[in-house]
């Protein structure tokens, strides 16, 4: 095997692939372009070839080392698959990690073994308050077999937990860059498993109790929120994850200080979090990468209405804002059989979207993460992605932003009613075109923008009060909506609200008063949900025609623009006009402020994926007499446009675009 593998490599050798030049405090995980593969000992060969072939940066390989039973117990077949397509990829200048599972494991045609996962160690499974075992079969999950034995594991199982770690680190030697964990998840998402909140088996039942003297079979009413008790079993179950993460990520270090870990989550920043356990808020602190694979409104790309695309976009910023930094990867689906759907159509938008975004791409073929949906489509792209990487993902800086607060707290405590308040102001700042930034409890001593949005943040802590105290009376504008401020970090409602007193408002329901002179507006009717409702009842229908006058979504969208203007002095560095329709986030890539594009006008969810140009869009920057700004529509070539300087501004309009466009000024 040796041999034919460095025969291989020598063949390949006119095809070495350039490393990117990164930027301070990035490395290759910003640069990656994905594909998956499954691998074994005698198919490394075929994977090299298919991803220089393609243009594939970041080689995902799957041999689901810990997650059958077999190879959890004897690794040395698969660890040496891993060593030969670690060395196969390095010879070709190109990164490569390997798919594992975290704690699931399946023991194959377990029907006809005496020993199996569970039978040898039914202790260290997962259960349900009623003791039911997470234990799976054939038709439990498309990737379950019939005869296999599907089992889902709690981290609390020490002996088992020591030799998963063992395995982490005989993986980290073979020189391969990363390991990517698969759902490290509390068993909460199969069918009839969703609303268990488990797991209440033995070990993990004792590690609560030690935390917090509780016993959780009988102390907590589940699914409660106003019960202080069940918040503990929330918390605790989102802290355990997170610390599994880290072990994980501390165990590959310590064999190699550059091995990089990935976790794979499905939930982002929904309800789903909560529930599962696996939050990325949390999470981005201890691993390297999050490859999320979400699909908000709708699994497909192919499947998506305009209004869906929005919500992507918006899990997707906020996913950036919670990695600090770190690189987003998007392991997502384009397309399946869609009739009246080119698959190279859907994979386009997929893409755009997630560039515009500042995410890596990531395009698997039907429910798996290996193959593609068009190879053809693929390399295309990837070769566009790679010619013009640093503009997409060097950092963004933010100019002048319009802030707004995600809380943590807030969501896992009142997610049914912040997340729309939330994505319903997303929606608001990406439509009318505003600098936005997603400020977070990690990052709000470093935001310097002028202005902040509490989109009903119900739950503040002190510390947080005292720093919206000092921002306000540093002469910034605030707008705070809902019951913003009503609850502590614990979920305790305030005999009084510091933040409404913070206002100096008497009277703060349905007042618009400004007292003193500060900056500041309250809507207690939370003009992000009305915003989100007005959405969901007349946007698709709007966005399918491109016509959007006379809607009470343009209505509100003029009322919140008012809102930015009048009451908190917003003034921005860069101004966009574009419809509604279009995405928009401005930022510094470079120095250069940049405004990056995503059009969704027209599209209709199964039936078609090629938009209405854009056209009239009008992008003016701050700058010098002298300044020249560019275009790069998505897949064509940079062009220098003519612009008009005035009022210290440079004034341009954009040529006609279909599916995205960045646009700079230097």
């Amino acid at each position: 095997m040796k041999k034919v593998l460095w025969v291989l490599v020598w063949l390949m050798a006119g095809q070495v692939q350039a490393q990117p030049t990164v930027a301070e405090g990035q490395n290759w995980t910003h640069y990656v372009r994905i594909a998956g593969h499954g691998l074994n000992i005698d198919n490394v060969g075929e994977i090299i070839k298919s991803a220089t072939g393609t243009h594939v940066f970041g080689i995902e390989t799957d041999n689901s080392l810990t997650g059958y039973y077999e190879s959890f117990l004897n690794p040395e077949d698969k660890l040496a698959a891993i060593r030969a397509v670690a060395e196969a990829a390095h010879a070709v200048g190109n990164k490569v990690f390997v798919y594992t599972e975290g704690l699931e494991t399946i023991t194959a045609d377990a029907d006809q073994k005496a020993r199996t996962f569970f039978k040898d160690h039914p202790d260290w499974v997962q259960r349900d308050i009623s003791g039911r075992p997470a234990v799976f079969g054939g038709g439990d999950a498309f990737w379950i077999s019939q005869g296999d034995e599907d089992v889902w594991i709690t981290p609390y199982a020490m002996e088992w937990r020591e030799i998963f770690m063992e395995r982490i680190r005989q993986i980290a030697a073979t020189g391969i860059d990363g390991v990517f964990v698969d759902i490290p998840y509390w068993m909460t998402h199969f069918d009839g498993w969703e609303d268990t909140w488990a797991s209440f088996d033995n070990y993990t039942l004792a590690a609560f109790k030690a935390v917090s003297g509780l016993n959780a079979r009988t102390d907590l009413k589940l699914g409660d929120f106003s019960d202080p008790n069940f918040l503990q079993w929330v918390d605790f179950r989102i802290r355990t994850l997170t610390e599994f993460m880290k072990e994980v990520a501390e165990n590959g270090r310590a064999v190699n200080p550059d091995f990089i870990t990935i976790a794979e989550i499905y939930p982002g920043i929904e309800d789903s979090a909560v529930r599962v356990g696996a939050d990325v808020y949390e999470m981005y602190r201890v691993v390297d990468v999050i490859a999320h694979e979400y699909s908000a409104g709708g699994y497909k790309s192919a499947d998506r209405q305009p209004a869906d695309w929005f919500a992507f976009m918006t899990g997707m910023y906020a996913f950036r804002a919670f990695a600090e930094g770190k690189a987003s990867w998007m392991l997502t689906y384009s397309w399946e059989n869609h009739e009246k759907i080119k698959a190279s159509d859907a994979m386009e938008n997929l893409m755009m979207a997630q560039l515009m975004a500042g995410a890596n791409c990531w395009d698997a073929a039907t429910h798996v993460m290996s193959r593609s949906n068009d190879y053809a489509a693929r390399k295309r792209i990837f070769q566009w992605i790679e010619a013009h990487e640093t503009t997409f993902y060097r950092p963004r800086k933010p100019l002048k932003p319009v802030g707004i607060y995600f809380s943590p707290k807030t969501r896992n405590y009142f997610v049914d009613e912040y997340i729309p308040a939330f994505r319903g102001m997303m929606f608001l700042l990406l439509q009318t075109h505003t600098e936005f930034q997603i400020v977070t409890p990690r990052t709000r001593a470093d935001f310097a923008g002028d202005a902040l949005i509490l989109p009903d943040v119900k739950c503040l802590d002190d510390a947080e009060i005292a720093w919206l105290k000092d921002y306000i009376n540093a002469g910034k504008g605030l707008l705070a909506s809902g019951e913003s401020g009503s609850y502590d970090e614990c979920r305790q409602r305030r005999e009084v609200n510091p933040l409404q007193r913070l206002l100096t408002m008497e009277d703060p329901v349905g007042s618009d008063a400004v007292p003193g002179g500060k900056k500041i507006a309250y809507r207690p009717d939370g003009p992000g949900k009305a915003y989100y409702k007005a959405v969901r009842q007349e946007y698709n229908a709007a966005a399918y025609a491109g016509k959007y006058s006379g809607t009470e979504f343009s209505r509100l969208l003029e009322n919140f623009s008012r809102t930015l203007r009048d009451d908190l002095g917003y003034r921005p560095a860069v101004t966009v006009e574009a419809s509604p329709f279009v995405s928009s986030q401005i930022a510094a890539v470079d120095g250069k402020p940049a405004v990056f594009l995503a059009n969704f006008a027209g599209l209709k969810g199964k039936e078609k994926a090629n938009q209405l140009p854009a056209k009239g869009v009008k992008v003016a920057f701050e700058a010098e007499r002298n300044a020249a700004v560019y275009a790069l529509e998505f897949l064509g070539k940079p062009k220098k446009l003519s612009g008009t300087w005035k009022d210290g501004k440079m004034h341009c309009t954009l040529p006609a675009f279909q599916r995205g466009m960045v646009v700079w000024c230097e």
